[in-house]
């Protein structure tokens, strides 16, 4: 997401859907979304850094019917789903078709050292990305691709997204789901319904500071958060909820998780309003 020029990206905000046990979802607001001579192309991610959402596959399939009515691409960042490394915790069936472009990654692997990207799409914008690489890379490294290249031609890549990686992070995140309610239960909050990647994205609507200086208060206590403001990039009006999210990583053990939650629990009670 480095651009050319500036205020390159245009954003739709979306519906706020609350659910039940302090969690919410963010949905697609087809009604707003407007698709005019600025825009070059969609982009979507699935499931989503930072919240963690997962598109429907109704949603998806809407998004692709709108991007061949108007000629642009779709770009899915597939970076943790399916089919590998497949961290999704509900069903989303994969999409390809003449007009999307699929990015996906072997860095949800374990292997984020290679930094090695897959892309699925027509052959010609395969040939424009091979091009632009050559120039900018020069000799794009083949380590990831020579190290998985077995798992990919044994089909044990899907055996081990599937058995492996899913079941590890699915366990965490209901382990600090669980956490963050028993320890905030005095707050309102809410939770992003956790539905893949490996992050929490929580919503305090009373904080009485900006993210930032949330950010900053744990940070001095030890906890890393990421202030939710940095990741409404293209929204142009002013929207209070930017400053009343962060993103919490739970890929970490269980001891210095359980640590954190009880350093934000602290923070939270004396930063947001009663």
């Amino acid at each position: 997401d480095v651009g050319l020029a500036r205020q390159m990206f245009i954003a739709q905000r979306p519906q706020i859907e609350l659910l039940e046990g302090r969690l919410f979802k963010y949905r697609v607001d087809f009604e707003a979304l407007r698709i005019d001579e600025r825009i070059g192309a969609m982009c979507v991610s699935r499931p989503t850094n930072p919240t963690g959402n997962v598109l429907t596959d109704g949603e998806l399939a809407r998004l692709g019917e709108l991007a061949a009515a108007h000629e642009v691409p779709l770009i899915i960042d597939n970076a943790y789903g399916a089919p590998f490394p497949n961290i999704l915790f509900t069903e989303a069936r994969p999409i390809h078709n003449e007009h999307t472009i699929v990015c996906m990654s072997l860095s949800k692997l374990g292997l984020p050292g290679v930094r090695t990207g897959i892309v699925v799409a027509r052959p010609e914008v395969i040939g424009l990305l091979a091009e632009f690489n050559a120039v900018t890379s020069l000799a794009p490294a083949g380590l990831g691709a020579a190290m998985v290249t077995d798992l990919f031609r044994s089909g044990r890549i899907i055996e081990l997204s599937r058995e492996v990686i899913r079941p590890y992070y699915e366990r965490k995140a209901h382990a600090v789901v669980a956490l963050l309610r028993e320890k905030l239960d005095d707050v309102e909050f809410y939770i992003h319904k956790p539905q893949g990647a490996f992050f929490v994205w929580l919503w305090f609507p009373k904080l009485a500071v900006s993210s930032q200086t949330l950010y900053e208060a744990l940070k001095d206590n030890g906890v890393l958060v990421v202030p939710g403001h940095y990741f409404f990039p293209g929204l142009t009006e002013p929207w209070e909820h930017t400053q009343q999210c962060i993103r919490l990583n739970y890929a970490g053990d269980e001891a210095t998780v359980a640590r954190g939650v009880d350093i934000l629990a602290e923070q939270i009670r004396r930063l947001c309003r009663s």
